[in-house]
């Protein structure tokens, strides 16, 4: 009876101990977002699970189940195509071919821009350029002189026009020219810097790296070093570099153990933040208020027509001041990763945009004044890289080009630039300017039926599809074909500089419209009966089920060898 009573009190014990943790557990899980973004370890299975397929000519043309006669208007069209993109730019084209086996980066933007089942057709038929020979203004010049509105934004870093960045690179080129490439040492330079960053984050010191991946890692590490918890939150869908903490689904070698991903703008978050006593931070990239918990969209995952986005200012406000709220309660620190956003919402970025304020913050891109950078901004305790009183407890971080004299000095132009009052004007009624233009142009498409939309935050934009298609990821090729320059995402971001005029833009509105008219003549959005987002994303897996397990379906039409 008392071996019972003993056995009963020890199971009583290991459950009252057990129960705690279940509990949090399951919160962490119901914190997740449902979606594979947001569950990195079982996105990471299924991307080793899919296999490489690709569709005969034949099928490419007729994937969706369209009749004869439009696969034969795709085909002419695709052809048609193909033949005016090589004609604009062949000595562009040629200097791409010579260095796409060299350069890596080339290799894998150019196998990532379509769905990888249309990838062998499209990069023998459908040849970009990857080559420029000048700029100005708004618009980019190849090397064949082929001019370009340009909708790529250099990834973010041209906000005022590349006039301006070289300028700023020009001058200060001749500010620091008398000392050169001098390191470990510091130019008078930085202390301008460093008081501007100062009053812009708000915030009590400064740190230089080399870009915004460097500047977000060392923001991550101080968070830890000083709280003495491991875990970092990041939210589903959030870019903050390549590095594995930050990336810890698809795209990374190894799993990162001490990283959750839970889902933004939701209270289910929240309440896991309040009751874990293991994290460090939270950080926020705050351009997912444009698509919360959705990766950067791209072309290359474009297989239906299921992407949305929109930009709501005053619901990503209310969960910014609850998420810093909690974030004070817990002793969490809030990092806002603004290497993409700072200076392109607000002079003061997302932080003076939103009314937040973060314990870190972290910038890059644009403060560079068009040399590479990455800037840690923070409270004088989070900072701090060492303890007095403990002389080997450190928090290493240095880099040998950190505050490289010209692109201090490039920065200070930059920053000296905000205050000038040509600059100031292009932040006056930015929002209202940037969506008043995405409106207009939505307006246009409707009255076309085009089955297509944009959403902005800002001078961000994406594009939507409202009609079911397996081949919405041909619209970047129409879309360069009247020369609009993307970057390698196509259609998933189009980020313009604050120096477009009415006219500029008005420009640029007439070549999306015309390129949509052009996809639509060509036929590749007919929707036949049943063509569903959900009947093609059903069809895609039955493929790959059938692929991976060598099964043999009547309709599924793509190649069985290998590229």
């Amino acid at each position: 009876m008392s071996t019972n009573l003993a056995l009963y009190s020890l199971a009583a014990a290991v459950a009252a101990g057990t129960l705690p943790t279940l509990k949090l557990r399951l919160e962490l899980s119901r914190a997740k977002h449902p979606s594979l973004a947001g569950h990195s370890n079982l996105s990471r299975r299924i991307a080793r699970w899919v296999p490489y397929y690709d569709y005969g000519e034949e099928h490419f043309f007729r994937c969706d189940g369209a009749p004869e006669p439009i696969a034969a208007q795709r085909r002419a069209g695709f052809m048609r195509l193909g033949e005016r993109l090589r004609e604009c730019s062949p000595r562009t084209l040629a200097l791409g071919e010579s260095a796409v086996n060299a350069i890596s980066d080339m290799q894998f933007t150019s196998a990532y821009r379509v769905p990888f089942q249309f990838r062998r057709l499209v990069r023998e038929h459908l040849k970009t350029g990857a080559f420029v020979q000048s700029s100005s203004g708004v618009t980019l010049t190849d090397p064949d002189g082929k001019v370009s509105y340009d909708l790529a934004g250099s990834y973010g870093v041209n906000l005022f026009g590349y006039d301006f960045y070289k300028d700023c690179m020009r001058r200060a080129g001749e500010r620091v020219h008398e000392l050169g490439p001098v390191l470990g040492l510091y130019h008078p330079v930085i202390l301008a810097n460093v008081e501007r960053l100062k009053t812009i984050s708000g915030l009590d010191e400064v740190s230089f790296h080399m870009s915004g991946t460097e500047a977000v890692m060392q923001a991550v590490r101080l968070a830890r070093y000083h709280t003495g918890r491991p875990y970092l939150v990041r939210f589903c869908g959030a870019y903050h570099g390549w590095w594995g903490d930050v990336q810890p689904g698809v795209g990374n070698p190894l799993p990162a153990h001490e990283t959750y991903t839970l889902k933004d703008m939701d209270e289910a978050t929240l309440r896991v933040l309040r009751k874990r006593r293991d994290i460090a931070c939270v950080l926020v990239n705050p351009l997912q208020a444009l698509h919360p918990n959705a990766g950067a969209p791209g072309d290359g995952t474009l297989i239906d027509s299921s992407r949305s986005a929109g930009f709501d200012r005053a619901a990503y406000t209310d969960w910014l001041q609850r998420l810093r709220a909690v974030c004070s309660e817990r002793g969490i620190v809030l990092i806002f990763d603004e290497v993409f956003t700072g200076f392109r919402l607000a002079p003061g970025g997302a932080q003076d945009y939103f009314g937040i304020r973060a314990d870190l913050v972290t910038y890059g891109k644009s403060l560079g004044g068009g040399l590479p950078v990455g800037v840690v901004c923070g409270r004088k305790d989070l900072m701090k890289r060492f303890r007095d009183d403990r002389p080997t407890d450190i928090c290493f971080a240095r880099g040998t080009f950190n505050s490289h004299p010209y692109v201090m000095a490039a920065m200070d132009e930059f920053l000296t630039a905000l205050d000038k009052p040509e600059i100031r004007e292009l932040y006056r009624d930015l929002d209202q300017v940037w969506n008043a233009r995405a409106e207009r142009l939505n307006r246009r498409l409707n009255e076309l039926d085009l089955p297509v939309r944009v959403a902005d935050l800002s001078s961000v934009w994406t594009v939507l599809y409202t009609r079911p298609s397996r081949y919405n990821w041909m619209f970047q090729y129409y879309l360069r074909a009247r020369e609009l320059t993307l970057s390698w995402v196509g259609t998933g971001r189009f980020i313009f500089s604050l120096n477009y005029t009415e006219a500029d833009f008005e420009a640029v509105a007439e070549r999306f419209v015309a390129a949509a008219a052009d996809m639509q003549q060509d036929g590749w959005w007919w929707s036949g009966d049943g063509l569903t987002n959900k009947s093609i994303r059903r069809q895609v897996l039955r493929e790959m089920i059938a692929r991976r397990f060598g099964l043999r379906q009547a309709d599924a039409g793509f190649r069985q060898e290998q590229s």
